[in-house]
């Protein structure tokens, strides 16, 4: 014989313990998005004013200012959907890879295998990027509604 009192306590032993753990949960989460929000702005805060500070900003500092804005951007969009913009991550590192270039022919005046190398590396990214664009309106990830798509 069951007694239904004991399954009527676990079931609400359970559901408290579910509402909780989602709440901290949910409270880390939108804690840990705040902070990074706030790292990057003050990381491109502190950027910018180093610019002014020297009176100019070189390519290497705009596309510094570009990938804090992309980095932005991925927070944003992760903050609103709690999804995670892979397409980001790939245009930053594009990005990343397309400052390293500059830097390395400014100092050193004539290119050589590693900027090859680097631009391969970008080419491998965009494909990527239309890989990633591809599949994801091909096979989208979850239903209609789900989905964000227009």
């Amino acid at each position: 014989m069951k007694l239904q009192w004991a399954e009527t306590l676990r079931e609400g032993i359970n559901a408290f313990a579910n509402a909780v753990g989602n709440t901290l949960v949910d409270a880390f989460h939108y804690l840990a998005l705040f902070a990074i929000g706030a790292a990057i702005v003050w990381s491109a805060v502190a950027a910018f004013l180093a610019m002014t500070a020297t009176g100019h900003a070189s390519i290497d500092d705009v596309l510094l200012l570009f990938i804090y804005l992309e980095l932005g951007a991925m927070v944003g969009i992760y903050f609103k959907t709690n999804h995670m913009p892979v397409r980001f991550l790939i245009y930053v590192a594009m990005t990343a890879l397309t400052r390293m270039l500059i830097s390395d022919v400014q100092a050193h005046h004539q290119p050589g295998m590693g900027e090859v190398l680097g631009s391969g590396a970008i080419l491998l990214l965009a494909l990527a990027t239309l890989i990633v664009r591809y599949a994801s309106a091909k096979y989208p990830s979850g239903p209609a509604g789900e989905r964000g798509d227009r």
